[in-house]
């Protein structure tokens, strides 16, 4: 088959490169001229280093990562308000936190390497007929293709041509980050947090590898909950107060910023709660944030996305013709990603709003069931990936 791909990010690019090399001609559209990543650090969990494992890159991914064993979060006097380990899941399950550069340079050159084709600078922005989809650029449609698939992320433009009855508000926290060299040189270790009510939130990541530190020190990656509508003033009164009240609630965590000049230094990332009812119309599937777009709060946005990817492909490969393909891929799909998309939704909340009677409810509720093994354990099982609704 003849399959266009929208958007380059990593549902693009590892679907392109696993259908390339199961002997589909695949082309992507990629609005910027040159692809790149978008985003900071990212924790890949056993189901996405499973995908990885199928694409071949799974050794690469924790080469370039760094091993992480155990989810922590405490409260700034140091009371411990969720321990979580990965092999409380599975024995021998752990974590890799990894630049976002880095996987997309891994996918970026697998794909070139698999024969995929670039159209570069080419924004879609529509289709021509969903049963043989021409891709729309500058208003005027491209040649018909078999399959298209929108991988063009949470804010897609394409979404509401598959899905009228889509949604996609942008929650009203998100997050400042960057990218530091690890305080403590290490390449493995835990993705700690420190809460304060549900106001603050502040985390480290460790990622391994930073493309962007030539001095090849191992990174890590720094957030920050914020509240959208106090961005502005955040940036106006500068970074003395900021430093302040970091040092306060967790000095580890200021040591990261002591580098940064300006406010300006950290990124903001938006984040988006997607509710898409369906995922298909015709030959135009959505995939990855695009169709189920939520808060980072369970790190599974990028690991539903390499499902995805390599879930189709096997849906593709095993069942005919192309309309009972798509429909087994998106059923058994849906089962994972509105599982998270429902946690997502209750749990965002506890971690990033106004509530002081949230943040004292969640601080009791998490320690409690860290405790109990029964609950321990599904939580250990959610976080790696493999929760999954009944139906």
């Amino acid at each position: 088959m003849h399959i266009a791909i929208i958007g380059s990010g990593i549902a693009g690019l590892a679907s392109a490169t696993q259908l390339a090399r199961t002997g589909h001609r695949v082309t992507v559209f990629e609005r910027f001229e040159s692809p790149r990543p978008l985003g900071a650090g990212l924790l890949l969990q056993p189901s996405g280093l499973g995908a990885l494992e199928t694409l071949g890159l799974r050794q690469e991914a924790q080469r370039r990562g760094a091993r992480i064993s155990r989810l922590i979060g405490r409260t700034p006097k140091g009371r411990t308000v969720l321990d979580l380990r990965y092999c409380d899941g599975r024995p021998g399950d752990t974590g890799y936190g990894i630049h976002r550069a880095s996987l997309f340079d891994m996918l970026y050159q697998a794909a070139r390497e698999a024969g995929v084709t670039w159209r570069s600078g080419r924004e879609v922005t529509g289709f021509d007929g969903c049963d043989r989809p021409r891709p729309i650029i500058d208003g005027q449609p491209e040649d018909a293709f078999d399959l298209a698939l929108v991988c063009d992320g949470s804010a897609s433009g394409l979404r509401d041509q598959v899905c009228p009855q889509a949604s996609a508000p942008v929650y009203p926290w998100g997050a400042l980050w960057r990218i530091a060299p690890e305080p403590d040189g290490r390449r493995e270790g835990e993705l700690e947090q420190v809460y304060e009510g549900c106001r603050i939130m502040v985390g480290l990541l460790p990622v391994g590898d930073n493309p962007a530190d030539p001095s090849d020190r191992p990174g890590v990656s720094f957030f920050w909950s914020i509240r959208h509508s106090e961005l502005d003033a955040w940036r106006a009164q500068g970074l003395a107060p900021f430093r302040e009240e970091l040092a306060r609630i967790w000095p580890k965590a200021a040591r990261v910023d002591g580098d940064v000049a300006e406010p300006g230094e950290y990124a903001h990332a938006v984040y988006r709660d997607v509710r898409c009812p369906r995922w298909r119309r015709g030959h135009v599937l959505l995939m990855g944030d695009a169709a189920h777009g939520m808060s980072p709060q369970l790190g599974q946005g990028a690991n539903l996305a390499l499902c995805d990817a390599v879930e189709l492909a096997l849906s593709l490969r095993d069942h005919a013709p192309l309309t009972h393909a798509i429909r087994h891929w998106e059923a058994r799909r849906r089962r994972a990603a509105r599982y998270y998309t429902w946690m997502s939704w209750a749990l965002t909340p506890v971690f990033q709003s106004s509530s002081r009677l949230l943040g004292r409810a969640r601080d009791l509720a998490l320690g409690l069931g860290c405790r109990m093994p029964v609950i321990r354990g599904w939580m250990a099982w959610t976080l790696t990936g493999r929760g999954r609704t009944p139906f």
